[in-house]
């Protein structure tokens, strides 16, 4: 018998900072609505949103970009 799957990790850093301009968190790349709505995600849901997350940070002028 297989464990059941693991659910999708949240990418939250511990750093909100959100961008006026794109409306994403600096530190995730994500919505407020999907910071709030996470935890009530199905687990499809939330590796759509993680598959996103590369596309939208580039999104993100570099210089509002918090260092690596």
């Amino acid at each position: 018998m297989s464990p059941p799957p693991r659910a999708v990790a949240t990418p939250c850093i511990k750093v909100c900072i959100v961008d006026g301009a794109s409306s994403l968190c600096l530190g995730c790349f994500r919505t407020l609505g999907e910071i709030g709505g996470w935890s009530t995600m199905s687990d499809e849901h939330r590796a759509a949103v993680t598959a996103e997350l590369p596309e939208r940070r580039a999104r993100i002028d570099p210089a509002r970009l918090l260092p690596s």
